[in-house]
């Protein structure tokens, strides 16, 4: 029998494509080393036995051999123990004030809590100021130190005159060396400048980095950098830091020391204003239903995206099929988009798509296939007929508002 080594060209490239639905079944889990074709030895690096995976689903590589030699692995569904930091005697704080839309850190919260961890240092702790009721569990690996919850029915809804009040009763008790909020339109942009007229700051806007004692931030339409000395109040972007991964915090709670005034409001907040989700552009869209090949009644996908209030969105192929505007096309061909549900529907997940969704929080996959990409990257998968399943949605939300308006009678 020849001693030649023969190659596999297919079987190569599809074992180097981890979107490829087989290229699990060619991964050798107990091969770490080998011989390649020309007799050089290769390694994996990204064998689960040479490394961890790390808080956020990524491996990494373990160069301290301490996992060397010993037999074992450890695999993706082991919860790694990440080292606790904790700062009993912070010599400063660090104020954070996230948006928190929807009860939870959004991507840009978090990209503003890592970069308070980075300013707060080893001797600062990353103090978070929180308004009203949240759904958040993960303010430890978050990187927050110090959480203060400010609930009350004074904070609800559009009150930001109340809230100035309380954070400059905050800014008495606490004296943060830094005052830190999102640049956004959901809240974070107006409050920040609220609160430096009332503390006498000029804030720095717009900051996408922050080194040492300067800090930089854009202007001209995102086509100019305005360099600075590094602010106590920064309105940061989104992307100004990476978040926090690698350590857990305490999040341990503290509380005002007095309580707040109240303030005689001169803005009367008369409640959310009901909006056609067509209209929302798909980039700033929280609750996205998209349509793709596997969608074989759109009469009854616009039903159903109307009965969920969400705005409709689908794939480059949905879209050069007619069905759908080009405006409406999802993916890094198309709009990318930051949802915080997105709702798959008939979609196999190629490669574009997938990158077009990647900042989406949670992702949820309705498909007749169990083994397409879509569903590897969801958070929830649903496997049947996508008609059925749109058809059963519109009955359950129906007799959800059927039932709440008895209980409101």
């Amino acid at each position: 029998m020849s001693e030649i080594i023969r190659r596999d060209p297919r079987a190569e490239w599809i074992a180097r494509n981890r979107l490829h639905p087989l290229h699990a079944a060619l991964q050798s889990q107990n091969q770490t080393v080998w011989i390649g074709p020309n007799g050089i030895v290769r390694k994996n690096p990204h064998a689960i036995a040479a490394g961890f995976i790390g808080p956020a689903g990524i491996k990494r590589i373990d160069r301290s051999g301490a996992q060397q030699g010993t037999g074992t692995r450890r695999s993706a569904s082991v919860e790694v123990q990440l080292p606790l930091h904790v700062v009993e005697q912070p010599a400063y704080y660090v104020a954070v004030v996230p948006d928190m839309v929807g009860g939870r850190l959004s991507s840009h919260d978090k990209d503003l809590l890592g970069l308070a961890r980075r300013l707060a240092g080893s001797e600062g702790a990353v103090l978070a100021v929180v308004f009203g009721e949240h759904k958040e569990s993960a303010f430890d690996s978050a990187g927050v130190d110090r959480l203060l919850l400010l609930d009350g029915e004074q904070y609800q809804g559009y009150a930001p005159e109340q809230r100035v009040l309380a954070l400059r009763a905050v800014d008495n008790q606490f004296a943060p060396r830094h005052w830190l909020l999102p640049d956004s339109r959901t809240g974070g942009g107006e409050l920040g400048r609220r609160l430096a007229a009332s503390l006498g700051e000029r804030p720095a806007t717009r900051v996408w980095q922050a080194e040492g004692e300067r800090c930089v931030g854009r202007a001209g339409a995102g086509q100019q950098d305005i360099q600075r000395p590094l602010a106590r109040l920064i309105l940061a972007a989104a992307e100004c830091a990476e978040p926090v991964s690698e350590t857990r915090h305490e999040a341990r709670p503290v509380e005002l020391a007095w309580q707040v005034a109240r303030n005689l409001p001169r803005i009367e907040d008369l409640g959310p204003v009901a909006v056609d989700p067509a209209q929302i552009p798909m980039a700033e869209a929280e609750f996205i239903l998209s349509g793709g090949n596997g969608v074989k009644d759109w009469e009854l996908f616009h039903r159903a995206a109307s009965a969920l209030g969400a705005t409709e969105g689908a794939s480059r192929v949905a879209v050069d099929d007619g069905h759908m505007p080009r405006s409406r096309q999802v993916g890094a061909t198309g709009t990318w988009v930051t949802a915080r549900v997105y709702l798959a529907v008939g979609i196999s997940g190629a490669i574009q798509h997938l990158q077009g969704i990647g900042a989406c929080d949670k992702v949820v996959a309705v498909n007749l296939d169990p083994g397409c990409d879509m569903i590897k990257r969801a958070d929830l998968s649903v496997i049947g007929d996508s008609s059925a399943i749109l058809q059963a949605l519109i009955e359950r939300v129906a007799a959800w508002r059927q039932e709440g308006r008895r209980d409101a009678a």
